[in-house]
């Protein structure tokens, strides 16, 4: 019998262009659905997502992120950690969301990648393209689409980083 939550999990891979097919307002609430259902430190949920479709932000954000690949991207999610009460492990709490998301999008057939935005430069292109609260801190930006090819999941399996026991 074949687990279907390690499948996707192993299925997973980075997709970095897309069709224009745009993806639905269902399917993105399933996704962000998803990413809310991930643990965070104390049940704190420090996460808010932006979505953006408007192919003019999506322009403006790929000029000046090239290595987010916004290009072909019919929507992207921002995910942000929102400073407010438990705050002390937002970039954890965001990453477990943020891998929600790609499994999230993986199990559906879209196709996504994760790309950092957490360090002052990323984030400071993303609050000067988009109006951000100062309580909102830019974590990463993931476009979701329909993929336009073929994209391979990459074999990362190296039991020489497992150790049992001690070092």
């Amino acid at each position: 019998m074949v687990n279907e939550t390690l499948q996707t999990i192993h299925e997973r891979k980075s997709v970095r262009k897309f069709t224009s097919m745009p993806v639905s307002k269902t399917d993105l609430l399933t996704i962000l659905k998803a990413a809310m259902a991930a643990p965070s430190a104390k049940n704190s949920q420090p996460w808010r997502f932006l979505v953006v479709s408007s192919r003019e932000v999506l322009d403006k954000l790929a000029e000046k992120l090239p290595y987010a690949r916004l290009e072909t991207a019919p929507v992207a999610i921002i995910v942000l950690g929102y400073a407010e009460g438990y705050f002390r492990f937002w970039e954890q709490d965001c990453a477990a969301a943020t891998q929600n998301i790609l499994l999230a999008v993986e199990s559906m057939g879209l196709g996504a990648c994760w790309t950092a935005a957490s360090d002052a430069e990323r984030a400071r292109i993303i609050r000067e393209t988009i109006e951000l609260p100062d309580e909102a801190l830019p974590f990463a930006v993931i476009p979701v689409g329909h993929p336009d090819g073929e994209f391979h999941p990459k074999d990362k399996w190296d039991p020489d980083k497992i150790h049992f026991e001690k070092w």
